[in-house]
């Protein structure tokens, strides 16, 4: 087994988890088979409990592990799909630890840091490490290892020192350290300073690591002066210097890697470099051209509760970008804070009510993704109230999915006290109730997580046409409350129609209007899969439907992925319409700002 270290230093926000996820694309397309591991230095076990305010949004995994962000990058850019042991956290080992230590496992020693800590932390990583990801037999070839928060940082202490102890064990053919730094530019004077860096690699250096590559953030290319002075006092090869750019979309990283010699300079250090293949990266360049040309917008209203952090709807916005590159639409997203959408903020602060309606009023399509607590749910529910009474494709997500039907038995059914006793405990008629098996004194891993099977209810429903007339899917979930069953005849006989639930027939995992273009809500989270060239079903349909392309979507059927040549005509023609900005580069994917998005 081959290891890849990635750390980071200056700052945090760099984007590691990016150029983490680019270089293990890069190793797979040289012929590598590549996993990833996740090191988040904080004692929490896991991300479950944490504010997405706080650390973004929780990835779900297959086995029903709540990870970092940065593990759906990896699961995206290598299509693998990891375990929650691929996450590491301080409060997994130093539980793993206390639990050995109570079972007697140490007996009569005293547990420390090092080396019992330490040990531990290695043991995990060649465990988890040998797990196939890809579905084939055997451990893969290259495990990359992205090591969070800054160097520095007094929690990430004993990870440094496992990982220095790590390196030395399995050997310098078997080991290479990525540093990740930041070569600021001073608008004040223009020039590019190295001395950030250059104290982030000191730092690294005295704690028992060194690295082999250098990957510098910076707005622009490195000078060849920079490189050299940095290869002067970093000790790095100049050739293994390499410059991680503002570009208009993160699919460009990997092919900055690429054009940079990048996978020949780690193939070197691992020695690899007689087993491999030039990357094959064809089919990712062009759908990263595509992507920089596409001008035809498509308005997507995110309708939530976290507008306020993006990082909080990552796999959302990642979904909406892989379906509107497959329908050549540019994404726009116009975020409305739910609870400006409420009666009350018209009068408290009548221009965000304004405006938040002028969006929402405004876009081709609505999407209310998951969420927790009762901020902003009224202006989520008028929301689906809008989209239902005016034909707008909509696409309800876990909460999303629940307020479209309390939405539903208020305005259609007339049951105007309706709601979830997640709201209202007491409510006469209760839509969506507490489960049966959840927890009420425990939050951290209680919920309903993971791949669950969901059945299609027929084959003529819009959401099984878009699966592709299967009979069943698989999808991952994070709820605590579901659809009352007690309410499930009362909601169809007013024409709501259930078209997947799951395998008792008593829990509801997907709602349709059938004569409404296209109004969908869903219990389990199918961003979650989405992959770029292979787009999540249900967003390719709401997109599809925002475009007006859905009829002939259904027609070709929905879940063929994507494939682009590098001489298409429809890249031609697009290159030829794309709008240019001043600085010369080609207009970016998003409303809100182009750039390295981490």
């Amino acid at each position: 087994m081959k290891y890849v270290l990635v750390t980071g230093g200056v700052v945090s926000g760099l984007g590691k988890g990016v150029t983490a996820s680019s270089i293990g694309l890069i190793l797979k397309a040289c012929g590598l088979r590549v996993t990833s591991i996740k090191i988040d230095p904080y004692l929490n076990s896991d991300a479950g409990t944490m504010s997405p305010f706080e650390h973004g949004e929780v990835f779900v995994l297959d086995d029903g592990g709540e990870v970092d962000l940065d593990l759906g990058n990896y699961e995206r850019f290598l299509d693998i799909k990891l375990t929650r042991d691929n996450n590491i956290t301080t409060g997994k080992v130093f539980q793993a630890v206390i639990d050995k230590e109570r079972r007697g496992d140490y007996l009569g020693q005293t547990v420390q840091v090092v080396p019992h800590i330490t040990d531990a932390i290695q043991e995990w990583i060649e465990r988890v490490a040998a797990i196939p990801v890809d579905g084939k037999e055997g451990p893969a070839d290259v495990c990359v290892i992205e090591l969070g928060g800054t160097i520095g940082d007094i929690e990430s202490m004993p990870f440094i020192e496992a990982l220095g102890q790590f390196s030395y064990r399995v050997g310098a053919g078997n080991f290479c350290l990525i540093h990740v730094s930041l070569v600021p530019v001073l608008t004040v004077v223009g020039e590019q300073k190295t001395k950030p860096t250059q104290h982030s690699v000191r730092g690294l250096r005295s704690l028992g690591l060194t690295p082999n590559i250098l990957a510098c953030r910076s707005t622009l290319e490195l000078d060849g002066n920079v490189k050299e002075k940095l290869s002067r006092f970093c000790h790095v090869p100049i050739e293994n210097i390499i410059t991680l750019y503002d570009v208009s979309n993160i699919w460009h990283v990997p092919l900055l890697l690429r054009d940079q010699k990048a996978h020949e300079a780690i193939l070197k250090v691992l020695n690899l470099s007689s087993d491999t293949r030039e990357p094959a990266l064809g089919e990712w360049t062009s759908r990263a051209d595509l992507c920089d040309l596409l001008n035809e917008p498509v308005r997507i209203a995110m309708v939530g509760k976290y507008t306020g952090l993006a990082d909080s709807y990552l796999s959302v916005l990642k979904a909406l970008l892989h379906a509107s590159v497959a329908c050549h639409r540019k994404l726009c997203i116009d975020w409305v804070p739910a609870s400006d959408l409420e009666d009350a903020n018209a009068e408290e602060n009548p221009d965000s009510y304004r405006s938040a309606w002028k969006l929402l009023k405004g876009a081709d399509a609505i999407l209310v993704p998951g969420g927790f607590g009762d901020r902003g749910v009224e202006g989520k529910i008028l929301a689906a109230k809008y989209a239902r009474e005016n034909r707008i494709p909509y696409l309800g997500i876990c909460l999303g999915m629940q307020i479209a039907i309390i939405e539903f038995a208020r305005s259609v059914l007339g049951l105007r006290n309706a709601n979830s006793t997640e709201f209202d405990p007491n409510t006469e008629n209760p839509c969506v109730i507490f489960m049966p098996e959840g927890s009420k004194t425990h939050m951290g891993g209680t919920m309903r997580l993971g791949s669950r099977r969901t059945y299609f209810q027929g084959i003529s429903s819009k959401s099984a046409r878009l699966y592709g007339n299967r009979s069943f899917i698989d999808e991952r979930h994070r709820h605590r409350y579901e659809v009352n069953p007690d309410m499930v005849k009362q909601l169809e006989d007013g024409g709501l129609c259930f078209t997947g639930k799951d395998e008792t027939g008593r829990r509801m995992e997907i709602i349709e209007l059938p004569n409404h273009p296209y109004f969908v809500g869903v219990q389990f989270h199918p961003e979650f899969k989405s992959r770029p060239g292979k787009p999540s079903a249900l967003f390719l349909g709401l997109v599809a439907a925002a475009c007006g392309q859905l009829d002939n979507l259904l027609k070709k059927g929905a879940t063929k992925p994507c494939r682009m040549s590098n001489g298409s005509a429809i890249k031609a023609h697009l290159y030829e319409n794309a709008t240019k900005l001043p600085n010369g580069s080609l207009d970016g994917i998003y409303c809100n700002g182009n750039g390295l998005h981490v």
